[in-house]
């Protein structure tokens, strides 16, 4: 296989569960809500079509298996989902366009072993540090792409990171058993919390990335909620805040990722890129973060970025139970092969 054009896509489905079944702790979907939402998921995946559908919030395998069959793409993709993807639990998951996988997918549920967030201070006036957390919300997907025969495997991350939403602290023993002190102080002990565990996850999806392309050209994707914005600490961390348009070819980081919404800005007038809306703010939550061999202006330029697509028109609604949508938006980037030392289109 030698794709000309190489397109990624990340897609949140909105806990994607069999009808009847319980999300989180709360009613799932019926029967007809459940048929519209696997109607509207094939719409879009029929709609967009990318190489490669990184997912998050899927509960059971059988439901993608569905929206996958009703979008009559079922023949051409390789769908990639964990076998406890039962309905009991939150899961990432992928579609990959036949011919392109090479090997077998792994789900990551613990931080490395060798992974450390614990600091004795960076002067005597700093208070010690220490971070006990040992695992991922939900477990990272990774696996491997060849989009050209005569080109190195692509190593593609799917992450699903905590979210900004308070964690419930009420049911903790140290709040119930001084709830008098702390109730005043729920959402903001609870946000606090969230965030040190995304930091966290961040941080550990970034040493896992480091590990695998430190000192050498492999080429690198992640596709993700990573449940915070562009220029986040959570990005930063992740893409190791790389430089862009140093110059034609010159530029490139060996460890540094480049956000395709970037990339995106650089190429048009307006940025209008949003891919949720929480009481009335418009966020962009969802990324797709590629290595220098997809950035424009790196000496290591394999692929060179071809434009970026958001479904986001469904968030002017909100009923997406009654109507079947997802509550992100939707993205796909599109990558067009073209070597730095290649003067024409292949």
């Amino acid at each position: 296989m030698k794709l000309p054009r190489l397109s990624l896509a990340t897609f949140n489905l909105f806990n994607l569960n069999e009808p009847g079944r319980r999300i989180y702790t709360g009613e799932g979907w019926n029967e007809q809500q459940y048929r519209k939402k696997i109607d509207w998921t094939a719409s879009q995946l029929r709609l967009l079509e990318a190489d490669v559908f990184g997912f998050q919030e899927l509960w059971h395998a059988e439901s993608l298996a569905k929206a996958l069959e009703a979008s009559a793409l079922a023949p051409h993709y390789d769908m990639l989902v964990p076998e406890n993807a039962n309905g009991s639990r939150i899961v990432c998951a992928a579609i990959v366009r036949k011919g392109l996988l090479t090997g077998e997918p792994e789900w990551i549920s613990d931080f490395p072993e060798a992974f450390v967030l614990r600091s004795e201070g960076d002067d005597p006036q700093t208070p010690q540090i220490s971070v006990n957390i040992r695992g991922f919300s939900r477990p990272v997907l990774r696996f491997m792409i060849q989009p050209r025969e005569d080109g190195p495997d692509v190593h593609v991350y799917v992450c699903h990171l905590k979210s900004k939403a308070p964690t419930q602290v009420y049911r903790e023993n140290w709040y119930i058993d001084d709830k008098p002190t702390y109730g005043k102080h729920a959402k903001g002990l609870g946000s606090a919390i969230s965030t040190i565990r995304r930091t966290a996850e961040a941080a550990a999806l970034r040493f896992m990335l480091s590990e695998a392309m430190k000192g050498n050209d492999t080429p690198v994707i992640v596709l993700g909620d990573i449940n915070d914005g562009q220029h986040s600490n959570t990005a930063n961390i992740l893409t190791d805040q790389p430089r862009y348009l140093v110059g034609d070819s010159e530029g490139g980081g060996d460890v540094a990722l480049y956000t395709a919404q970037t990339l995106q800005e650089y190429r048009d007038t307006r940025d209008v890129y949003y891919t949720h809306v929480y009481q009335d703010i418009r966020e962009s939550l969802d990324h797709i973060l590629v290595s220098q061999e997809f950035y424009d202006n790196s000496r290591k330029r394999l692929w060179m970025f071809d434009g970026l697509v958001i479904n986001n028109d469904h968030l002017n609604f909100d009923d997406h139970k009654g109507l079947g949508t997802n509550d992100h938006g939707i993205i796909r980037a599109t990558f067009k092969y073209r070597p730095v030392s290649t003067l024409s289109p292949v």
